[in-house]
């Protein structure tokens, strides 16, 4: 990439993937929601057996290699060796190429037989329209790891809008004509609705490849690249045990959905739904759950290459300050969105799914659980990258593990169980994910250079979210005394004005506590302003 493209800060570059992902979640609520409410609980049981397939095949092709890529590219880019940043990409190109035919094959031809795995023979049709799609984001991957790597997320950030854009103009009306015109079922109206997914990924790899031609440096150099075979050897080092750490969750994902499927099936009897439909009706609370995480994503991908330059430096101190921010930017975001998943959770999901009343209630209590088990989610996502970027890539590999087999053991007996079921999924999640990130801050606690003072960054967000939680939980019920009715619009008002409480009392806590710092804020568009209006130091 030429010279004159401009080099984000970390909180920059974070601040450009965040409002991608702010963008992207907006869009993607509207491709979502409809096609949750079109599919109905069994039809997002199929859904979300194939993203479970695609996902962990994904994992194994693009978890740690293209993070790989970024810190490699992010080194040499630091010490100004172009023509190795060159040799890299051409290299990586084709490790990722070959990776994407294989994993495509498997999942296409395999479909069957994976459906038949996870208990639901009517997935296939699924997994098979989404394998095209594992070949297009291996090649992303590497494109967007190579961008990231110099210091430019806008490339990443532009592709993941134009892939949410064609999955909601192809997704969702395929759904649609698929089970209202054709009444062909939601087994196929699932695999159109996946159709979208697979589109848009062939579009946003177009656009990636565009970019990168009319982008590339032709400028010269006088640095001599290591052969492809060294800087192959030096991509595996550091992406396999970053894919293995974040395979192993993937792997044990699948096999949990699997074992809670199978227990569920063996209690079939005692239930007074389908397997099936419980799984439905967990995954809507699932979807939900995983929408804060995805803004923890913009800061990994930035602090990873930034930390690495860093540390490339000799900037220890820097790269420290790197760390502290994106932990205090994370417990500012991801505390009090768990809290408030926990706290509104009926409100939130008759808001969402008002097609599916009955589902959305029966979600709700599986909902209060899975908002906590959020924030330990955000707190993994990072401290994984802290590891990673520290150089310490195989510690998230053995936590990751340890939590997986807390979560399998906890579901089989507990989802065997019929009084509890379905419940036994959210609490044995949210007890692997707090084993998780509670080993993952240890070990960031014990390699750091400045050991982070963890009471200092999370007591006041932690306090905050709490009161704001009581501020929303307080609001929605006198609203609800006031606004009379049974409507759908008096309880989506209610709802959102209870929202509105908890974003003002917080943001008013925020700035009072003065849970953010100025530095924070000095190296995203407008924040030193910002700061100074804040008053913050």
């Amino acid at each position: 990439m030429a010279d004159h493209a401009k080099k984000q800060s970390f909180l920059g570059g974070a601040a450009t993937l965040a409002g991608a992902v702010a963008v992207v979640k907006l869009i993607g609520a509207v491709y979502r929601l409809p096609v949750n409410n079109i599919l109905s609980a069994e039809g997002k049981t199929y859904f979300n057996i194939a993203y479970n397939v695609y996902n962990v095949l994904l994992t194994i092709s693009t978890a740690g290699l293209p993070l790989a890529i970024s810190k490699l590219t992010s080194q040499a880019h630091a010490l100004g060796r172009k023509n190795e940043q060159r040799k890299l990409l051409r290299t990586a190109i084709w490790l990722f190429l070959g990776l994407g035919v294989v994993l495509t094959l498997l999942m296409f031809f395999g479909a069957p037989q994976l459906a038949e795995l996870m208990h639901q023979p009517k997935a296939a049709p699924s997994i098979r329209v989404l394998a095209p799609a594992v070949f297009c984001m291996c090649l992303l991957a590497c494109m967007r790891g190579y961008t990231q790597g110099q210091g430019n997320m806008t490339p990443t950030a532009a592709s993941q809008v134009i892939e949410v854009l064609f999955k909601l103009g192809v997704g969702l009306p395929v759904a649609w004509y698929v089970v209202k015109t054709l009444k062909m079922g939601v087994d196929y109206g699932a695999a159109g609705a996946i159709l979208g997914v697979t589109v848009s990924e062939i579009v946003a790899l177009g656009f990636m490849g565009v970019y990168l031609f009319r982008h590339r440096d032709r400028s010269l150099s006088d640095d001599v690249p290591p052969p492809a075979g060294t800087l192959m050897k030096q991509v595996l080092t550091i992406g396999v045990p970053i894919t293995l750490s974040n395979s192993a969750m993937s792997i044990i994902t699948l096999l949990d959905t699997q074992i809670v499927l199978s227990r569920l099936d063996s209690i079939s009897g005692q239930l007074t739904s389908s397997p099936a439909v419980l799984y439905g009706q967990y995954g809507l609370g699932t979807d939900l759950v995983n929408l804060p995480p995805s803004f923890v994503f913009p800061v990994t991908m930035s602090l990873i290459p930034f930390v690495a330059a860093a540390l490339a430096r000799k900037e220890h101190q820097r790269a420290n300050r790197v760390v502290s921010s994106a932990f205090r930017l994370i417990a500012l975001l991801a505390i009090p969105a768990g809290i408030g998943l926990s706290v509104l959770s009926e409100p939130i999901l008759l808001l969402l799914y008002p097609v599916q009343p009955q589902d959305a209630l029966a979600c709700a209590p599986l909902l209060r659980v899975q908002g906590i088990a959020c924030i330990f989610i955000c707190l993994m996502n990072l401290t994984n990258a802290i590891l990673q970027s520290y150089g310490k890539e195989k510690l998230p590999i053995w936590t990751m593990i340890i939590g997986g087999v807390t979560k399998i053991v906890m579901n089989y007996f507990l989802v065997g169980n019929p009084d509890i079921n379905i419940m036994g999924a959210p609490i044995s999640t949210l007890c692997c994910y707090l084993v998780i990130a509670g080993l993952n801050l240890f070990f960031v606690w014990k390699y750091s250079p400045e050991k982070p003072k963890y009471l200092s960054i999370f007591a006041k967000p932690a306090i905050a979210s709490v009161l704001m939680g009581v501020a929303a939980w307080s609001s929605h019920g006198i609203l609800s005394r006031i606004i009379r009715g049974e409507s759908y619009f008096r309880s989506a008002l209610c709802t959102l004005g209870a929202i509105c409480v908890a974003v003002v009392v917080y943001g008013i806590l925020v700035i009072a506590l003065r849970i953010m710092r100025a530095e924070d804020l000095e190296s995203i568009p407008h924040g030193k302003k910002l700061a100074k209006i804040l008053r913050l130091k």
